[in-house]
């Protein structure tokens, strides 16, 4: 058990110290100015940046050498929309749009209200999906196809 706790702490360690260095990098990338947006979550990651004062593949050379086992695989937006975390991303002439995405494999299904779990469970997603329609600035024909 012991043994475990320290491989644990040696693990976290490490990997707070390797975070705080890709930190670095990228910061040193946003300082750049050509950045325009950078947001990460998990391994998912948002880059928003403007096209006629860098080019994409600088962006991705430059995060791709901060190590050898890090390869950015990105998903460019060519007049299409970009699915980032459960949003769906689409760059409109003067802004960005964006509408709530649903993967095709979704059965929209919640905890059965007959169900034996505590009620608290059974509300949370209720609850997730009216913060998330209130919270997002969706468009009127957004709102009315998410049912708000």
């Amino acid at each position: 058990m012991i043994l475990e706790a320290t491989e644990n702490a040696i693990r976290i360690t490490v990997g707070a110290s390797f975070y705080s260095t890709m930190k670095t990098h990228i910061k040193q990338l946003l300082d750049t100015k050509n950045t325009t947006l950078y947001t990460r979550y998990e391994d998912d990651i948002l880059i928003i940046y403007d096209t006629t004062k860098i080019q994409p593949h600088i962006n991705n050379t430059q995060i791709n050498q901060i190590h050898d086992n890090i390869k950015l695989n990105p998903t460019y937006e060519t007049n299409k929309p970009i699915n980032f975390l459960d949003l769906t991303i689409t760059c409109q002439q003067t802004n960005l749009e964006i509408d709530i995405y649903r993967k095709p494999t979704t059965t929209h299904t919640t905890i059965n209200c007959h169900s034996n779990h505590p009620i608290e469970h059974k509300m949370t997603a209720f609850r997730f999906y009216i913060y998330r329609m209130h919270s997002l600035p969706l468009s009127p024909e957004k709102n009315k196809k998410n049912g708000k």
